[in-house]
């Protein structure tokens, strides 16, 4: 029996409906991991433009093949970013003072996006199967993006004795991110089932800034792209890893339609769907640890019986880890998360 993709079944998670078919979902699979399961190396870097058709074939055939309505794709802003690389941490980004701030290239950002990515969003147009489509958009936050560019923290001893760069480098960061949002949306909405914002506002105890001064900064700036996102009427996803809760219903006033990332440290999972599964869709449901430590038969048999559940007790629900799919992830716990969701949508409808 081969797998019909429906790209509407994500959707309606977006919408906060049950899902005629539980989707799979992951906020990302890294091509290392992909590669392993294929037997063959499988990476976009270096590749010349005609290439990356045939790159995409096979990182899409893959999502399809594991039974995914979508899969994932984000032209990554802060990878281009002139200076990048604070956000890995140990050392200072290109912005420092005010007299950074003003000499940085920021006119210079939109022209290395689309000269980097346009050959992505186009062989992607051209590989999607029937009945898939993408989801992500512009990859990186605006907090994220404020880490690259100065360090966290930097950011942190710039918050007090420069307030006044602090504010205008998240205005900034907000202006850039609305112009390339614009640009994607405006170009290809087309092969997008969603768009979505991945950027990480907490740890495993609390925010890594205080929640007024993300309500100040942050959230004025994540409004913006929502509210495009939404003039071009598709929804809008937000993955923040983290402890989050101070922020959720702020989150949630922001118009988010759903919601991803969840770690059993922080919280297990009953609690996303009891606090919030009235109002936004919610994906994941699965920590890292449970595919990464534990025999495929446990990995198969929690996430036959916990995703059983949570399909049923919350209304707009697709199953996947809680976070993403690196390459240290073992193959055969991956497969047993899947291979329960098969059983699953088997014992609703007789098919997989």
């Amino acid at each position: 029996m081969s797998f019909e993709p429906n790209y509407l079944n994500l959707l309606q998670v977006l919408n906060n409906q049950r899902p005629d078919r539980l989707p799979l979902y992951e906020h990302h699979i890294d091509a290392p991991f992909i590669s392993k399961v294929l037997g063959e190396t499988i990476s976009s870097q270096g590749l010349k433009n005609h290439e990356l058709e045939d790159y995409y074939r096979k990182v899409i055939g893959f999502w399809k093949e594991m039974t995914y309505d979508g899969f994932d794709f984000e032209a990554a802003i802060c990878d281009i970013l002139p200076g990048h690389g604070a956000i890995m941490g140990g050392m200072a980004g290109p912005i420092q003072t005010r007299e950074d701030f003003n000499n940085y290239p920021w006119d210079d950002i939109p022209t290395i996006f689309w000269e980097t990515y346009t050959p992505h969003f186009e062989a992607i147009r051209k590989t999607l199967p029937a009945g898939m489509k993408a989801y992500g958009g512009c990859g990186y936050g605006i907090f994220e993006a404020s880490q690259d560019l100065v360090g966290y923290e930097y950011l942190c001893v710039m918050q007090c004795l420069d307030p006044e760069l602090f504010a205008d480098i998240f205005k900034k960061i907000g202006d850039l991110w609305e112009l390339l949002w614009t640009g994607v949306i405006d170009k290809y909405s087309d092969i997008f089932v969603f768009f979505r914002m991945g950027d990480d506002l907490g740890h495993k105890t609390s925010t890594l800034l205080e929640p007024d001064i993300i309500r100040e900064h942050i959230f004025p700036q994540y409004k913006k792209v929502i509210d495009l996102i939404h003039c071009s009427n598709h929804k809008f996803l937000l993955h923040s890893c983290g402890n989050i809760f101070p922020l959720m219903e702020d989150i949630i006033n922001l118009g988010i339609d759903a919601k991803h990332s969840n770690e059993d440290q922080i919280a297990p999972f009953p609690m996303w769907i009891e606090k919030y599964s009235d109002r936004i869709g919610l994906f994941g449901g699965f920590d890292l640890n449970l595919l990464v430590l534990e025999k495929p038969e446990i990995v198969r048999q929690t996430v036959l019986e916990r995703g059983a559940q949570y399909r049923n007790t919350a209304k707009g629900y697709g199953l996947g880890s809680g976070n993403s799919i690196p390459g240290y992830i073992p193959v055969d716990g991956f497969m047993a998360m899947v291979e329960a969701v098969k059983e699953i949508r088997r014992n609703e409808s007789g098919s997989f």
